[in-house]
């Protein structure tokens, strides 16, 4: 059952892709260009995915039996949110450039998107190059059309490039430049850019329930969205208190929580959802005991776990620095499994690939 708030819940028909990485949707002053080492697969993580299948070429239209690349473009969605996007690109010496090529408007990623989904930059903007330093900055040079844009997408804007570029191991902060200038801030409403931006400065900003943001860090959950009657996945950076030391816990808490009614958006984790004790963390895996509300509005006899509880659960815990997989206990017992039948034997990791295909 997934709740869109405390106050409101509908039935939603779980999905065994969730569990497996496969998602929703079908589907010149910079320096020497240096993009990812390609002598490997990029994952999730930055990682190369090489094969054979449909990508979808620079005319907009999908191309069958070439090599292709998976990557994560950020767009936006119906409601303003930045949003994960999977898509097969055709092989590249250059991805990181490639994926924000595929952000422009008109450009050829248009033609496939999914109903309510649109591209970032402004149309006719042309990527003079990204550069990627050893410190892991990436330098993101554009054309002066870069510029068009409306300020109030501005941060938005910034928040895609940012998620698209660092997706990829090697790059750890973004700058911007505008025909090979450096930009200390963005160009039309002056957000500022610094030294770089990362995703430890978030994305989809809400602060709509708290006070004094000043006793607050940020922390990215991932919630879900709908369209056209299917689902997909918001990573959303709120803003939680500082007395709350533990970063696992307060993940956990959040996504029981719910996200604010002012988003629009849901999560399957219900009312009552509690850790039974403290959690355990080893060699990149956390272990999570919870109580039997975990199974929502199963059977505690079946012993099944929703899908998209769990998804949420490992795309937001796997944000958090040094932390690949995510096991989950009931009351100690690991004897869970999903809508399937499928035994839940193996701790669940970050899938390659986040909301892929077309509506």
């Amino acid at each position: 059952m997934i709740k869109y708030n405390k106050q409101i819940a509908v039935t939603v028909l779980a999905s065994s892709m969730l569990l497996s990485g496969c998602g929703l949707f079908d589907a010149d002053k910079a320096t020497k260009e240096i993009d990812p080492p390609q002598d490997v697969t990029f994952t999730e993580d930055g990682e190369l995915i090489e094969g054979e299948g449909t990508a979808v070429g620079e005319d907009g239209k999908e191309d069958a039996a070439v090599e292709t690349i998976s990557s994560q473009l950020f767009l936006f969605d119906k409601s303003g949110f930045v949003v994960p996007y999977t898509m097969n690109l055709p092989k590249t010496d250059s991805i990181a450039k490639q994926s924000l090529e595929y952000l422009v408007e008109g450009g050829p990623v248009s033609n496939v998107l999914p109903n309510g989904f649109k591209a970032v930059l402004p149309q006719d903007t042309i990527v003079l190059g990204v550069n990627i330093k050893e410190d892991g900055t990436a330098i993101a040079d554009f054309s002066k059309e870069f510029n068009n844009y409306n300020k109030e997408d501005e941060a938005k804007i910034l928040q895609a490039i940012t998620w698209t570029l660092t997706q990829f191991d090697s790059v750890k902060k973004v700058k911007i430049w505008v025909n090979g200038h450096e930009q200390k801030e963005m160009p039309v409403n002056s957000t500022p850019i610094g030294e770089g931006v990362s995703r430890a400065d978030g994305i989809n900003h809400d602060s709509s329930d708290i006070v004094d943001i000043t006793n607050t860090h940020p922390l990215t959950v991932y919630y879900m969205s709908e369209s056209d009657g299917q689902q997909y996945y918001v990573p959303v950076t709120k803003r939680v208190s500082n007395e709350k030391t533990d970063p696992i816990v307060s993940a956990v808490e959040e996504l029981v929580e719910g996200p604010s009614q002012s988003l629009g958006l849901m999560s399957d984790f219900q009312e009552g959802v509690k850790l039974l004790s403290a959690p355990k963390y080893a060699d990149g895996k956390v272990t999570l005991d919870f109580n039997e509300s975990i199974y929502g509005s199963f059977d505690e006899e079946q012993k099944i776990v929703s899908s998209q509880a769990l998804q949420s659960l490992v795309l937001t815990l796997t944000e958090q620095q040094g932390i690949e997989s995510v096991a989950v206990t009931v009351n100690g017992k690991a004897e869970l499994i999903n809508e399937n039948g499928e035994k839940l034997t193996e701790p669940v990791t970050r899938p390659a690939k986040v909301n892929t295909g077309s509506f």
